[in-house]
């Protein structure tokens, strides 16, 4: 979560440090002092995730409560896939706004002299270290989820303004499918 508050529009008061995990079935807070997290993901025993308000991949060390940092994304992240001992991260450019601005995120970004960028980074999470990345330019600014297709050579999206599109058939399903 954002942040505690059930208040319209509350979240927004704590971006840099109300954010939290909680265990839903118990109702107990597992970590807290996040800021923006996003994407949790649960690998085995470890739960993984992104602090995108400071720019940080990591994971909850559930025992502790403490969020570990595995490495630092030069943009707002949003979007987390893992396959074996690669994460996949997608990063989007800082909204030109009251939601984005004044996070930890920005002085991280200062302190390592980056400039934010929208596209995906590969994550080796043995190391640490970004192996692969795509940086999106132009009219992409911002990703909001990620997933990796796993034995799938060829991908392909078919647009809403192709050919492909326009002689798609769909059958509405009969009584025979139930």
């Amino acid at each position: 979560m954002v942040s505690r508050s059930d208040a319209v529009d509350g979240w927004r008061d704590r971006r840099t440090d109300g954010g939290l995990v909680m265990d839903v079935a118990s109702g107990e807070v597992v970590a807290n002092g996040l800021s923006m997290p996003h994407s949790p993901r649960l690998v085995g025993d470890r739960l993984y995730m992104l602090n995108s308000g400071t720019g940080q991949f990591g994971y909850v060390d559930i025992n502790t409560g403490k969020f570990e940092e595995i490495t630092f994304c030069p943009g707002f992240a949003r979007g987390l896939s893992i396959q074996g001992k690669y994460a996949l991260i997608g990063l989007s450019m800082p909204r030109d706004n009251k939601t984005f601005s004044g996070l930890p995120l920005d002085q991280a970004m200062k302190d390592r002299d980056v400039e934010p960028r929208c596209g995906l980074l590969v994550i080796d999470l043995d190391s640490g270290d970004a192996i692969h990345w795509v940086r999106l330019e132009g009219i992409v600014s911002e990703i909001y989820d990620v997933a990796m297709v796993t034995g799938v050579r060829r991908p392909m999206a078919i647009g809403t303004r192709t050919d492909d599109i326009r002689r798609m058939i769909s059958l509405a399903p009969s009584e025979f499918d139930a």
